[in-house]
């Protein structure tokens, strides 16, 4: 797939140094500069699949850029511009060891620890009696954190947290009362298009002056599940799965062709059909969870055009 971007090997003017994450590559600038190129790639089961799926690093930038605009009379974020519809640009932070994980409904790992018998999460006590995509009487909040070995996430529990001084009390209870001022904004902006925030995830990260603030993406598919709100109590009543906005739909195309990140398990070969199709669900999700038509960049040299605009914003 030529239309797609899948690595990236820029030399920005004042360049320190660049990560490349599993979906976005991060480029550290002097003057305490960070840019983000969110690329095409399609990570599930914590493994990069082979092929890029167009248009989803734009997806993906753009839905968190206007999230990020959205929320910011809440809680301050880290980003100053974004010159090209794959890049971000802002503030570099430390970021906190953790992810703050919030659910408002019982699904997904909740809902599988939850059948297994499990009723604390994180030391967070799930209530007896609840089907799986229930709400929860209040949200909860799940943190995680990175293993020490890969990059598995491990859940973990405010107690934890403080006491092996991975975050401050006083840190922490201002990173949990942002995470669900966040979720409920998030969910009011969701349910106005029809949508149900179901659970997601904010990294935040401390400024050079101390000021924590909101970091990486917000509210996109890839950080969060939605349910459609229509049919939702009719479903839930006759004990049928919900209809989801996020990127579940490639996990369950994945385990059904014998794929989940296992050792020894082969990636399936996904066809050219299947990755247009890819494409077509996230131009979907954009344009259910902004409630905006996507409007598709020019990809004919992405490289060169990304280039282009950086430089032209960096000059600036």
């Amino acid at each position: 797939m030529s239309n797609t971007i899948t690595s990236t090997n820029f030399n920005f003017p004042n360049q320190k140094s660049v990560y490349h994450g599993k979906v976005r590559e991060v480029y550290t600038l002097e003057n305490n500069l960070l840019l983000m190129v969110a690329t095409d790639r399609l990570s599930a089961f914590d493994v990069v699949m082979p092929k890029g799926i167009p248009y989803k690093g734009q997806i993906l930038n753009q839905i968190a850029t206007k999230m990020m605009r959205d929320t910011e009379d809440l809680v301050p974020n880290w980003l100053i511009a974004t010159p090209d519809p794959n890049v971000a640009i802002g503030e570099a932070c430390e970021p906190f060891k953790v992810e703050m994980v919030i659910r408002g409904y019982m699904s997904g790992h909740a809902a599988r620890e939850y059948k297994a018998g499990k009723r604390l999460l994180c030391g967070v006590e799930m209530p007896e009696g609840m089907k799986e995509n229930d709400k929860f009487p209040e949200p909860i909040i799940t943190p995680a954190t990175k293993a020490e070995m890969g990059d598995h996430d491990e859940d973990i529990s405010r107690e934890d947290i403080i006491k092996k001084g991975i975050v401050s009390e006083e840190d922490y209870i201002q990173l949990e009362d942002y995470t669900r001022k966040l979720f409920k904004r998030g969910s009011e902006i969701a349910s106005k298009r029809g949508l149900i925030l179901v659970d997601t995830k904010y990294e935040f990260g401390k400024t050079k002056d101390g000021k924590i603030v909101l970091i990486d993406e917000i509210h996109t598919p890839d950080s969060s599940r939605y349910f459609y709100a229509e049919g939702y109590e009719e479903r839930q009543k006759n004990e049928e799965p919900q209809k989801q906005l996020s990127k579940e739909f490639v996990r369950q195309w994945l385990i059904q062709n014998g794929f989940q990140g296992l050792e020894g398990q082969k990636l399936p070969e996904m066809s050219d059909e299947y990755i247009e199709s890819v494409s077509e669900r996230y131009i979907e999700l954009y344009e259910n969870i902004t409630g905006e038509k996507f409007v598709k960049a020019d990809v004919s040299n992405i490289q060169e055009r990304i280039e282009k605009n950086v430089l032209d914003y960096l000059k600036k």
